[in-house]
């Protein structure tokens, strides 16, 4: 793993924040304020700020790469990419076109990370059928795969028209980073590897450990398939202020209602406070705390999972802008730092 270069990043979904007094501003300021926030992780030195394509009203960010162009035009280093863009529900010539478009505006800093949708909202807003969800994912991955090699593309299948020697364009003058986000599916670890694309593993929930048989699965398919070695990721929530009983109740009563929510459409148990706690503790998923607790959970889950790049996912729906601003900068400049110290 240390052949590729150390990545610390923040993913977010563009949460709705709330003013002082606890009530949510608009999707509009919302949109501003996460430009801001870009701008700031640059300014703090961090490699690499995503956005997660979401459709609902608590989380209204369905134009990532439009955003995302607006940080580019105020960055220099930072790169900028989809966290993930639902795929399934896209069409890749035009996920293509908006990142390469994107690769370009910001000089060659877009990355995109696909992924088939564990939020389902996008499905009957773009009028897909569910009983299609793998087929689509499968067939539309196929398909970028083919637009990434560049030159005429000519291409079948049952989930879009056909293509015969079809140029697509803006042309790429610089890579385009490619990563497929992996939740919990083996054979998504191997669809990766099959088209050579980076992982990045999801872990939102349990311990991290147990996505380490996902390592070395997909160690073992990139040697099947006669590929190099390719980077592997995390992405995990969380949230960083000064020390860790602040982190811990500052993102306690704003995370108990965000699963609340989602609960009522995607199943997941309504967490107890002890629970919660357990999360936040070593061998949970949620990396909440002060910088050093922060970096220290980092540095043992990249060392397990054997990966070299860690995206915290930052904010969540009723904290303040303010809030994850100081998130930022304490990332940026406090557990960044630390956690490359710890992996040297």
């Amino acid at each position: 793993m240390t052949d590729f270069p150390l990545v610390l990043g923040l993913d977010t979904f563009g949460d709705v924040t709330s003013d002082e007094q606890g009530r949510p501003v608009s999707h509009a300021q919302t949109i501003r304020d996460l430009v801001e926030q870009g701008v700031k992780a640059d300014e703090v030195g961090l490699d690499f700020f995503g956005i997660g394509e979401h459709h609902t009203d608590d989380f209204p960010l369905s134009a990532a790469d439009v955003v995302l162009s607006a940080i580019a035009a105020r960055t220099e280093n930072i790169h900028l990419g989809s966290a993930v863009t639902v795929l399934s529900s896209d069409d890749p010539i035009r996920v293509f076109q908006r990142y390469s478009t994107l690769n370009a505006v910001s000089n060659g800093r877009a990355e995109v990370i696909l992924g088939r949708g564990s939020s389902i909202d996008s499905f009957p807003l773009f009028g897909y059928d569910l009983a299609d969800y793998e087929n689509l994912f499968e067939e539309k991955t196929n398909l970028f795969a083919e637009i990434l090699k560049g030159g005429p593309v000519t291409w079948e299948g049952k989930t879009r028209a056909a293509l015969q020697d079809q140029d697509v364009v803006p042309h790429l003058d610089t890579p385009l980073p490619t990563w497929i986000g992996v939740g919990g599916s083996p054979q998504s670890v191997i669809r990766a590897a099959h088209y050579g694309f980076n992982l990045m593993l999801a872990i939102i929930g349990g311990s991290p450990s147990r996505f380490a048989p996902f390592s070395d699965l997909y160690h073992r398919a990139l040697e099947q398939y006669g590929r190099d070695q390719l980077p592997i990721g995390v992405h995990s929530p969380g949230h960083v202020a000064a020390t860790d009983e602040l982190a811990r109740e500052e993102f306690w009563p704003r995370y108990l209602e965000v699963i609340t929510q989602i609960s009522k459409t995607r199943g997941f148990a309504i967490p107890t406070k002890a629970q919660y706690l357990a999360e936040v503790g070593p061998k949970g998923a949620l990396f909440v705390g002060s910088p050093e607790t922060v970096a220290q959970k980092i540095t043992a889950t990249l060392k397990n999972l054997k990966a070299t790049r860690f995206d915290l996912k930052y904010g969540m729906g009723g904290l303040t802008h303010d809030s994850l601003m100081t998130n930022i900068e304490l990332f940026g400049t406090q557990v960044a730092p630390r956690v490359r110290e710890l992996m040297a």
